[in-house]
C-alpha cells in the first residue's frame, strides 16, 4: 500500500514540475515588435493617366510541352509527377465497360472477339475479307478535337 501512495506522489511531483517548467518558458518568449503602418500611396487619377491603358510588364511566355509530356500529364491525375498503377488503369475503364458486355467485371475471348469482329466487318467497306490500307486507317482511334484547338485569344 506504501509503494502506491508513493508512486502517486511522485506522479504528482513531477506533473508538477512539468508544468512548472512549461509556464517558465512559456514567460520567456517576448513579443512581438510592433509593425510600422504601410506608407500611404497616392494612385493616379484614372481620368488623367498619362500613361495608355493596358501597359505593363509582359505576360510570361507559355512552355511549349512536348506530346509525350501532354501524355504524361493526362495519365498523372493529382500532379505529383508519377502515375500510379490506379491512374494508369483509369483511362482505361470505360474501353473496358464497353468490351465487358455482360457487366462481370471478366473479359472474356468471346466478349473481345465479338467486339472485334464488329470493328472489322465495319472497316471492311468493300465485304472483301480483307483491310486495305484505307480501310485499315479508319480503325484508329479517333483523337478528341478539344485538345488540338490553339486558341490565340
Amino acid at each position: 500500500m506504501g509503494r502506491y501512495f508513493a508512486g502517486a506522489v511522485s506522479a504528482m511531483l513531477l506533473i508538477g514540475a512539468g508544468l512548472f517548467v512549461w509556464e517558465s518558458i512559456a514567460q520567456q518568449d517576448e513579443p512581438p515588435p510592433p509593425v510600422a503602418p504601410p506608407p500611404e500611396i497616392e494612385l493616379p487619377d484614372p481620368m488623367t493617366a498619362a500613361e495608355p491603358q493596358g501597359t505593363g510588364p509582359p505576360p510570361p511566355e507559355a512552355t511549349e510541352l512536348t506530346r509525350e509530356q501532354r501524355r504524361f500529364g493526362r495519365y498523372d491525375r493529382d500532379r505529383d509527377g508519377t502515375i500510379t498503377r490506379t491512374e494508369m488503369m483509369s483511362s482505361r475503364t470505360n474501353a473496358f465497360r464497353q468490351l465487358d458486355t455482360n457487366g462481370d467485371n471478366y473479359l472474356t475471348f468471346e466478349e473481345w472477339a465479338v467486339r472485334t469482329s464488329e470493328r472489322f466487318a465495319s472497316a471492311d467497306a468493300d465485304g472483301s475479307g480483307a483491310l486495305t490500307p484505307q480501310e485499315f486507317a479508319t480503325t484508329r482511334q479517333r483523337r478528341s478535337g478539344a485538345s488540338r484547338s490553339r486558341c490565340n485569344c
